[in-house]
């Protein structure tokens, strides 16, 4: 007899819990209850999604119980009380991104979620990409030989939007621009393809819109293993790109988004005589589901016992500590070591 669909509840219903809910479907759970503090939106949504439960306090929630696991899809302020009390209710927990903006607190909901015995994956989905997890294995088996400089890049400009939507227009009400909202995913890359960041230094610059916060920024990477990086974020890039480029001693790895339909280029030398501009290439293309629900997908696998968590509570945090190092960099102009990133950001 295979095994009841998994119980979800999702907490905040704006914009992202759309690909919350649908991965979840996509995955065979069931979203069973949501929780959100503006009741109209609230109420609206349990009904496009006709779910069963609804509550403005989410807390009620966990006190109704029959939830496996929750997705929260709130704002950051909301990332650490939800986890908590989710972890004191025994319930699995997939977190957006980023963590959390202070270490501390970051730190106390993976203590909590590990002394409960239940799940903290944070929703870095580029890992669940099916070119960013094929460029994992190759870089794993050695592929690419030793790794020397790997470039991320992730820029939209709001879809030709004039102004930045509100919520991410001030200090106070987001914490970080661009290279908070994008750079958080690119330093979670950065980690999953070059392991271990030693140090950062930072660029930031207010160019297209009139905000308190940065729409445009370039950090410069230094890892442990000697490796360079450069991660661009920006909110004036017109359009929209995610994009990869890995280069190593044996070969080199190259994604877009931007240029058609997007595939992972893995250039390399084998064949004799090639030239400068000349070599082996070999293109992958892939199928099946997006990464959103690919990573909701290993997080209920993970649940399960299936297989090995794909971003950790732990791999969210360090996220966070290289955004706080970037924008201590940017601040000082001065190249700042991940060891003295400051603790928390500073609103």
């Amino acid at each position: 007899m295979p095994p009841r669909p998994l119980k979800i509840g999702i907490i905040g219903v704006g914009a992202i819990s759309q690909y919350h809910r649908d991965g979840y479907l996509a995955a065979g759970a069931e979203v069973v209850a949501l929780a959100d503090p503006h009741e109209l939106t609230l109420r609206a949504k349990q009904r496009q999604w006709d779910v069963e439960r609804a509550y403005v306090d989410f807390t009620e929630m966990f006190e109704a119980g029959d939830i496996d696991a929750i997705s929260i899809a709130a704002p950051t302020s909301v990332h650490a009380p939800a986890t908590l009390a989710a972890a004191a209710a025994g319930v699995h927990v997939l977190c957006e991104k980023p963590l959390s903006l202070d270490l501390g607190q970051g730190q106390a909901m993976i203590d909590a979620c590990r002394e409960a015995g239940v799940v903290l994956q944070v929703n870095h989905q580029l890992r669940s990409h099916g070119a960013a997890a094929l460029a994992k294995d190759m870089i794993d088996r050695g592929v690419l030989g030793r790794i020397t400089h790997v470039r991320l890049r992730q820029a939209h400009d709001w879809a030709g939007a004039s102004e930045v939507r509100t919520s991410f227009a001030t200090r106070e009400s987001s914490g970080g621009g661009t290279l908070l909202d994008n750079g958080c995913h690119m330093m979670d890359l950065a980690r999953y393809f070059g392991d271990d960041v030693e140090e950062v230094y930072a660029r930031t610059a207010t160019l297209k819109y009139a905000i308190e916060l940065e729409d445009t920024a370039h950090v410069s990477v230094r890892f442990m293993s000697g490796a360079l990086g450069t991660i661009e974020t920006a909110w004036t890039g017109t359009g929209w790109e995610e994009g990869f480029w890995i280069y190593g001693s044996e070969g080199a790895l190259e994604y877009t988004n931007r240029l058609g339909e997007p595939y992972l280029r893995h250039a390399y030398r084998r064949s004799p005589g090639t030239t400068w501009g000349d070599t082996d290439v070999s293109e992958h293309r892939f199928a099946g589901d997006r990464p959103h629900w690919r990573h909701i997908r290993a997080f209920l696998e993970t649940i399960q016992g299936v297989r090995e968590p794909i971003c950790t509570g732990e791999d969210g945090l360090e996220a966070v500590r290289l955004v706080l190092a970037a924008y201590e960099s940017a601040e000082r102009n001065a190249p700042v070591r991940v060891a003295e990133a400051p603790a928390t950001l500073t609103v």
